[in-house]
């Protein structure tokens, strides 16, 4: 058994050592313009085979280099939608450094329709960074990330959107990290300019050497300029949705000084939001609610409430302040520690 264990270990670094350099040829190239498609090829010891898409695309001349993240969760399809069709319109010709992007980082997940977890190991990827070069196939990845992406980003971006069950209001934001101020400064920067109306910061209270989880949050432990737009909703693909990513990402680029085509600039009207408050379940249940992300509401309201399946009331929900609900849950089906409402306040700049 142990010989057994020893061969598997060895087999996986000698995988994973394989996997880097692959990388590290493509993003090394001195080739420019052009574009290289890689797969990146993962195995674990329960028998999980996944791999992880990753495009280059280096500019006509030298830059930053720009990260683009999309499908972490595989239900969230405007984000990969959008992702797909940057992949298709922008021109290396006119781009200034390189882009790094991975069009579907749950490839598992996005076959199989699911919201959260990923198929192969019944893992969540947006919980698992850093990551283990050894761990399940969802850790392995996110080990790779962490130890052949991040490092090579400026700037690391992770696009999101509401999963199957979750209404949202699209919204571009960042961790106010007082420890990183450059960085941080850096990622204000790009979600103002970014064109989006909603502008959230997250407060970062994590030490260096605890686990990020979330993997524009690890980017930002890492010491990178990091942000993640959340745009889309409830399982489907929205094309006004898919339509303000990619002009987010534009806006991005543009303020880069790495791409000029396709800019609007920053919102006329922006909405700085800050201290979220969560609202969570107690029960299991049947959910209903008659509001929606973007409402206003107050401290004390009644929004929403779960009932058995005979109808009887379990738990009503309240909200705990004043503030914008950035998003929450829109489908019937209600469990323990479901997040029902992310409320937030908002803020005059």
């Amino acid at each position: 058994m142990r010989t057994i264990t020893l061969y598997l270990t060895l087999f996986f670094v000698t995988q994973l050592v394989t996997s880097q350099n692959e990388f590290q040829k493509a993003f090394s190239s001195s080739t420019r313009p052009g574009i290289e498609n890689i797969r990146i090829n993962f195995s674990d010891t329960a028998g999980n085979a996944t791999h992880l898409p990753i495009t280059i695309i280096k500019g006509k001349n030298e830059g930053p280099t720009f990260t683009i993240v999309a499908g972490v969760h595989g239900f969230e399809y405007p984000p990969i939608v959008a992702t797909q069709a940057l992949m298709k319109e922008i021109n290396p010709e006119q781009l200034s450094g390189t882009l790094v992007i991975i069009p579907i980082a749950s490839m598992g997940a996005f076959f199989a329709r699911t919201p959260f977890i990923s198929p192969e190991d019944q893992k969540n990827l947006n919980n698992a960074f850093p990551g283990k070069a050894e761990g399940s196939v969802t850790y392995q990845k996110a080990h790779f990330i962490t130890t052949n992406i991040i490092p090579v980003s400026d700037v690391f971006l992770d696009i999101h959107g509401g999963d199957a069950p979750e209404d949202l209001i699209p919204f571009v934001c960042y961790y106010n990290s007082t420890k990183k101020p450059e960085q941080t400064a850096l990622a204000k920067k790009l979600s103002v300019n970014s064109g989006f109306e909603y502008v959230v910061s997250y407060p970062y209270t994590i030490s260096d050497t605890e686990p990020a989880k979330y993997t524009f949050k690890q980017a930002v432990q890492d010491g990178k300029t990091a942000l993640s737009i959340e745009c889309g909703k409830l399982g489907n693909v929205q094309e006004d949705n898919v339509n303000l990513i990619k002009k987010g990402v534009y806006n991005m680029l543009a303020t880069m000084n790495m791409y000029s085509s396709n800019t609007t600039g920053a919102h006329p009207d922006i909405v700085y939001c800050n201290s979220q408050s969560y609202i969570k379940s107690n029960v299991q249940g049947i959910f209903y609610s008659q509001h929606k992300a973007g409402d206003m509401v107050k401290k004390g309201d009644i929004v929403g409430h779960a009932t058995d399946e005979f109808g009887t009331v379990l738990e009503e929900y309240k909200s705990p302040k004043d503030g914008v609900i950035l998003y929450n849950l829109a489908t019937p089906p209600i469990n323990i520690n479901d997040t029902v409402m992310c409320i937030s306040s908002q803020e005059k700049e």
